[in-house]
């Protein structure tokens, strides 16, 4: 006896693992906080959750506390969740963890001195960029006219057979 799947059944297959995995995406950053976390009061779980959405997980580094499963991610959401619960405003719980941690633990750092070249970094990249650009497109068209005013942006004789015999060896090919 001999099985095959017919295509329908392929295709209706993937798709639904395609579908399941992409809940599975979609929905990861949601299983990273535990309900045993969470606070009772729905206000101060989402000033929370708002907290903790910008507050880098120094394990991961790229990802916010809200979205990691490291246990120091977690630390750092209970402590934020008992900074609340105690009264703190959320500048209150970010300037106590910015004391704590530095900088480095808000994934968008403040504008200030200290982090100006952090901030400067990225436009001043694109201007030089920009500049160097200009730059070489000038300088090679003041080659391309010095070289038509002298009369050398034309092959020689010799250089113009040549040319002519490699193209035609690759027409040939």
């Amino acid at each position: 006896m001999t099985f095959s799947l017919q295509p329908r059944v392929v295709y209706r297959l993937l798709s639904a693992l395609l579908l399941a995995l992409s809940f599975q995406f979609a929905t990861g950053s949601a299983f990273a906080v535990k309900p045993d976390e969470m606070l009772k009061d729905p206000k101060l779980e989402a000033r929370a959750r708002e907290i903790s959405e910008g507050l880098r997980c120094l394990v991961c580094q790229n990802q916010s506390i809200d979205d990691s499963d490291a246990p120091l991610a977690r630390d750092l959401r209970i402590l934020v969740r008992e900074r609340l619960s105690k009264g703190d405003t959320d500048q209150e719980v970010k300037s106590f963890l910015v004391d704590r941690y530095g900088e480095f633990v808000l994934l968008k750092p403040t504008f200030s001195s200290k982090n100006l070249l952090l901030w400067a970094f990225g436009p001043l990249v694109l201007i030089l960029g920009v500049m160097a650009i200009f730059l070489f497109y000038r300088r090679n068209r003041m080659i391309a006219q010095k070289a038509e005013v002298e009369g050398k942006n034309h092959l020689s004789e010799a250089e113009q057979e040549r040319l002519n015999a490699i193209l035609s060896d690759d027409e040939k090919a």
